[in-house]
């Protein structure tokens, strides 16, 4: 790791001592004189506001010095006889320039007002400002010509269209990078709900079974007292009691993984409520995305009576993506799918259908089973089969209801939910 980011800062030090010296030949000299306007100050200012690897002093010297080096080496290759005494105080001073810009950009502490782009640019004027400065003393020195009062506001004139220019490009590679972020943070949130609706499903389940643990343990241990009360030396009494007090273990057990997995959903920061449409806008990504996978064209059409009211995100997203996914999976090839939501008085209709080969009638009334399948992969493995029983498990608990259409037309298969609206929202937690 430490190999790796001293490699990157070698990068960018190099970087910076290749470009910035290539920029400041694209020059002019707006006034007469050694005053001497460039790119490389604009380059210079954007590396140093945009790496956060490199030191800035260490930059300044860096730069400084390979810019007055290689002015030197042009010099000596586009001049034949080269006057080293005036060639040399000719371009020195620009040294002073860029250390000095890179000491007031440390100690000024520039890169810690990103979020205050203005105080930037101001920043920015004043530190070109001195700097310029800083190098037309040390020019003097050696050339006789005194910085007078009209060259200090053509420096500052400068200075404010550089700097600015610097600021605004600078805040697009930061809206850039914003836009990136944001949308690397989307993806993982729309995972991350999708795989907490998943989880929801199972704990749904898991309440399933530490229901029927306990009542399989009450149903035991009353038919072990049954049992006792007919005949004290019966031999399986003990087998009865060593029953209930197993079955009443695995509920214990089930009850921590169910207390672990709310913990874990409670960890994640993320919407519990959100509007319909943006959770129907995360089941069509995401179904999008794993039709692509199987190599499927894919078309969700959606319509939405009414968007407004919040409901509970992974109750909905794990009913929802369930049958929309079953969906992309039975159909072949060319995927339609329609969803539709709907407020019928205190109900929230859904109703999701697709254009696959349809449920035969012989097993409409299995499709809900647990373990019932009529989907095979390539190998001619059964898919488990779990769900649909999941979706109608997390329905019923809901106090709810699932009903499977057979339609005529384009779509062929249709499932129906309906719940209830305070089941759903803030309102019936």
């Amino acid at each position: 790791m430490k190999y790796t980011q001293m490699r990157e800062k070698l990068l960018i030090y190099l970087f910076m001592i290749i470009s910035v010296p290539l920029a400041g030949e694209f020059k002019f000299y707006p006034v007469e004189g050694d005053l001497r306007v460039s790119l490389g100050t604009p380059v210079f200012f954007l590396l140093l506001l945009w790496s956060k690897k490199t030191h800035p002093v260490l930059s300044g010297f860096l730069v400084g010095s390979a810019v007055v080096s290689f002015r030197l080496l042009l010099a000596s290759l586009t001049i034949n006889d080269v006057v080293w005494n005036e060639i040399i105080p000719l371009h020195f001073p620009v040294f002073f320039y860029y250390l000095t810009f890179a000491c007031l950009f440390h100690l000024l502490r520039v890169k810690a007002f990103y979020d205050k782009p203005l105080l930037i640019g101001i920043l920015g004027v004043f530190i070109e400002i001195v700097s310029s400065v800083m190098e037309i003393s040390f020019r003097s020195i050696f050339s006789n010509n005194p910085l007078t009062l009209y060259s200090f506001a053509l420096i500052g004139i400068i200075a404010v269209f550089r700097s600015f220019f610097v600021l605004g490009f600078f805040n697009i590679l930061i809206l850039r990078d914003a836009k990136l972020a944001e949308e690397v943070q989307r993806k993982r949130n729309e995972q991350l709900l999708m795989h907490i609706s998943n989880l929801y499903v199972e704990m749904v389940q898991l309440k399933k079974s530490m229901k029927n643990a306990e009542e399989v343990t009450r149903a035991c241990y009353g038919l072990y007292r049954e049992m006792k009360e007919q005949d004290e030396n019966n031999p399986y009494t003990t087998s009865v009691l060593a029953i209930a007090g197993q079955v009443h273990e695995m509920k214990k057990d089930t009850q921590r993984v169910h207390a672990g997995l709310s913990r874990l959903m409670e960890k994640e920061q993320l919407d519990d409520f959100m509007k319909i449409k943006e959770i129907i806008d995360i089941v069509v990504t995401t179904n999008e995305r794993y039709g692509q996978m199987l190599e499927k064209n894919i078309s969700i059409e959606v319509e939405i009576e009414d968007s407004s009211q919040l409901y509970h995100t992974f109750i909905l997203l794990s009913i929802i993506n369930n049958l929309v996914s079953n969906a992309v999976e039975a159909c072949i090839e060319a995927v339609a799918i329609r969803i539709e939501i709907s407020k019928i008085e205190d109900m929230l209709v859904m109703k999701i259908s697709d254009n696959g080969p349809g449920i035969s009638e012989r097993h409409r009334d299995l499709i809900f089973e647990a373990g019932f399948t009529t989907k095979y992969n390539e190998s001619g493995v059964a898919s488990n089969g779990i769900g649909l029983t999941y979706v109608k498990d997390v329905v019923e608990h809901l106090n709810g209801s699932i009903e499977l259409q057979q339609l005529e037309g384009e779509m062929k298969t249709s499932f129906i939910v309906q719940l209830p609206i305070e089941q759903l929202t803030e309102s019936g937690e």
